[in-house]
């Protein structure tokens, strides 16, 4: 929780007493004393807004550290009636929910929905109509295969009012904990984000367009995968010893990385299997990582213990 309390410390709170009461145990704890953070000039860093009754709020909770979330979407977390979250929100995001509030949990795994697509959006609508404040909570950023478009239909078709708050993807946070960028002028002039889920009908990407030695590649939900991706982006013309990166638990203390190349990456991850989620970037700003001071391997190898 010690990520929490530097993450609230960096909240303005108008009024603290009422915020603590509206607060969580858990979080609330870290709350007490505050009074805000003054910045350059005793200029105090505002929070406003409120929740609108009958509005759904479609919010990114970021790529896990509480550290990355943004402050409108804590607010927003503090703030509403009911929340409505996915399965890689963490706990310490959660406890920003005050005690009392509405929470329900509809969280997907692979192979796995709690509950039906069709069935959270008409929780959301429900929720809405019964005049209260809805956060949906998703990871990452909202708008990146996290099927909001659906979700924002269903709220179109009930006529309920709809603000997208975003957030930090998990290409973002792989990239910047691994010290590197996701593109760079002597790498890489694009980005293409990918799904490695089958989306189209015959289920084959086009690797022929995938495979650029321009630009980064992101492939999301695609653990499962790698073998397919490292032999159709070869097939496609990549060199066997162009540089590929796995992270998971992206921004996370049990964040792991495997840096390797298209011919031996999947020889790498059988011996040393990551958890899901995990990201994959191909590229060649993968090879800055070894060199880079701002990757988290390279910060621990210099970190000391007062």
């Amino acid at each position: 929780m010690r990520a929490l309390s530097r993450s609230l410390k960096a909240l303005t709170l108008p009024d603290v007493p009422s915020a603590l009461a509206r607060l969580g145990t858990a979080a609330s704890r870290y709350l007490e004393g505050v009074r805000g953070i003054t910045g350059g000039q005793g200029i105090m860093l505002p929070l406003g807004g409120n929740c609108r009754p009958g509005t759904v709020y479609l919010v990114g909770a970021g790529s896990g550290d509480v550290e990355l979330l943004t402050l409108k979407a804590a607010r927003l977390l503090m703030q509403a009636d009911a929340v409505v979250y996915d399965r890689l929100v963490g706990d310490e995001v959660l406890a920003l929910i005050p005690v009392g509030r509405e929470r329900y949990y509809v969280g997907k795994a692979r192979g796995h929905h709690s509950v039906p697509q069709a069935e959270i959006g008409e929780l959301l609508v429900r929720l809405a109509g019964e005049g209260k404040s809805v956060v949906r909570l998703k990871g990452g950023d909202p708008g990146v295969f996290g099927r909001m478009g659906e979700e924002l239909a269903a709220l179109a078709e009930a006529g309920i009012p709809a603000e997208i708050v975003p957030g930090i993807t998990a290409a973002s946070a792989a990239c910047a904990g691994m010290g590197i960028p996701l593109t760079d002028r002597g790498h890489a002039q694009q980005l293409r984000f990918v799904t490695a889920q089958q989306c189209r009908a015959d289920g084959t990407p086009d690797w022929a367009a995938l495979a650029r030695r321009d630009e980064t590649l992101v492939f999301y939900m695609g653990l499962a995968k790698v073998s397919a991706i490292c032999a159709g982006l070869r097939s496609a013309g990549l060199p066997d010893d162009w540089p590929m990166m796995l992270v998971a638990n992206a921004s996370l203390p049990g964040q792991q990385a495997l840096v390797g190349t298209l011919a031996d990456m999947p020889a790498r991850l059988a011996a040393e299997p990551l958890p899901s989620p995990c990201v994959i970037m191909v590229g060649s700003v993968v090879r800055m990582v070894e060199a880079s001071p701002a990757s988290l391997e390279h910060r621990s190898r210099h970190e000391t213990t007062p």
